[in-house]
């Protein structure tokens, strides 16, 4: 082995203790999937490619589809080698289902590391989250297959099934879609950290740069480093520490209760409270940082000062009666009109607070989109679907039932109830109208 392969191992063994931690990634349950493919990307089709090619039994993998297609698929667990997630049958039966996929030995692995070292391109599309074509080429060429084949696939389900069941199809059309977010996913299936991988390629990139400097010799003056080793590394970057975890809770607000008296026009009840919510809007938004994920969440719309007011009164802690009445006067509304206000915002922030504001009529696809999203969720016949309060409006009412549905510009639907004579916010919001009333809380 030469000194630089030697160099870039014992860094690459380093980061073995480090990679652990990191080896099992969970994902929430998915929102149902209707009117939409499972797979995007190549990738993703290759993944169901490669399911269609190893279920013995077709006539499971429709059902597996309409499972996923429903949202029956739990959070999918991914660890080296397996994927696990419950799922439900139509009767809420659970059973325990795992796909399992054979993890690449470490010789594999380094020749995978070797082969992208030596391609700045490929290296580029790993850090930006892509997996093209040419790069599963070059990999196979080295003997590396990271995408499944046929019969490679192998399930195991509490239903007892000894193929794939509708059980496990489902897994597998779920992990397509969250293949076609991050293909990290595949590659640690096949047993390597998206951490792990990254830093194997820095340090070989680097260990590369420095045989080629020493190669040059001293005699030469200032030998420079390899422009391709250099171009290739160029946006690899070390690990970063662990990030510091954030507090159980905001800090105390300083008090003003002091001697002094407040200038003119300047309250301290106000000043501790704006304190007091600033504080946790801080400690929540320190959290929101720190969750995986973070970066790939789009960042928030600014907020009016209309909306802002109800945000801090749904949010900050310990409101004073005098503060209730500085933000309903602040947001335009009365008191009653803030509270509902509130009670929108609790339940799903600017997008509720809109649905309750704002009566919008929907287009003729938008309109069209919702009564088939309503007939999809009544079709069983099991009571009669909601009735429209009035031609061209989002929103519906349930017969016999003191419920309705507004429908949102975001497409999601939010439940209503009827609270002393007036249509009050009753719950989150759903891309399924169904599953918005059985969200219907009790305030």
């Amino acid at each position: 082995m030469s000194e630089t392969n030697r160099t870039a191992d014992a860094t690459e063994m380093t980061e073995t203790a480090h990679a652990a931690e990191d080896e099992v990634r969970t994902f929430a349950a998915q929102p149902p999937a209707r009117g939409r493919g499972f797979a995007a990307t190549w990738w993703g089709r290759a993944w169901l490619q490669a399911l269609e090619d190893t279920a013995l039994d077709g006539q499971q993998l429709p059902k597996g589809r309409a499972r996923a297609r429903a949202g029956a698929v739990g959070a999918v667990s991914v660890r080296p080698g397996r994927i696990t997630a419950v799922v439900r049958d139509r009767d809420g039966t659970a059973h325990r289902s795992d796909v399992l996929l054979r993890r690449l030995t470490d010789d594999e692995w380094d020749r995978f590391v070797e082969m992208a070292v030596d391609s700045a391109g490929h290296v580029a599309a790993l850090l930006d989250r892509e997996m093209p074509p040419h790069l599963m080429e070059d990999a196979a060429s080295a003997g590396v297959e990271l995408l499944p084949g046929v019969g490679d696939l192998e399930a195991e389900c509490g239903c007892g099934a000894w193929d794939h069941c509708p059980h496990t199809a489902a897994l597998c059309y779920q992990l397509a879609r969250l293949l076609d977010q991050d293909p990290f996913v595949l590659l640690l299936l096949r047993g390597r950290t998206e951490r792990r991988l990254l830093s194997a390629l820095q340090s070989r990139g680097a260990a590369r740069a420095a045989g080629a400097e020493r190669a040059a010799g001293e005699d030469r003056g200032p030998a420079g480093v390899d422009a391709a080793a250099a171009f290739a590394a160029r946006d690899i970057l070390p690990p970063l520490p662990a990030p510091p975890r954030a507090p159980a809770e905001p800090g105390p607000s300083p008090s003003l209760n002091t001697e002094t008296a407040p200038p003119a026009g300047a309250e301290a009840a106000a000043l501790e409270f704006l304190a007091a919510a600033t504080a946790a809007r801080a400690l929540r938004l320190l959290s929101d940082a720190l969750s995986p994920g973070h970066e790939l969440q789009p960042l928030e719309a600014e907020l009016t000062v209309r909306q802002d007011g109800v945000r801090l009164a749904a949010t900050a802690p310990g409101r004073p009666a005098l503060i209730d009445e500085r933000l309903a006067s602040g947001t335009g509304r009365p008191p009653a009109e803030l509270d509902l206000a509130v009670r929108a915002w609790r339940y799903g922030g600017a997008a509720a607070l809109a649905v309750l504001d704002e009566e919008w009529e929907p287009g003729p696809a938008d309109l069209a989109r919702a009564r088939a999203a309503l007939d999809a969720a009544w079709a069983d016949g099991g009571r009669p679907g909601p009735a429209p309060v009035h031609a061209g409006a989002a929103r519906w009412t349930v017969a016999g039932d003191s419920a309705g549905l507004r429908y949102g510009s975001d497409g999601r639907w939010w439940p209503y109830d009827v609270t002393h004579g007036r249509w009050t916010p009753a719950g989150p919001g759903a891309h399924d109208p169904a599953a918005a009333l059985d969200g219907m809380t009790d305030g």
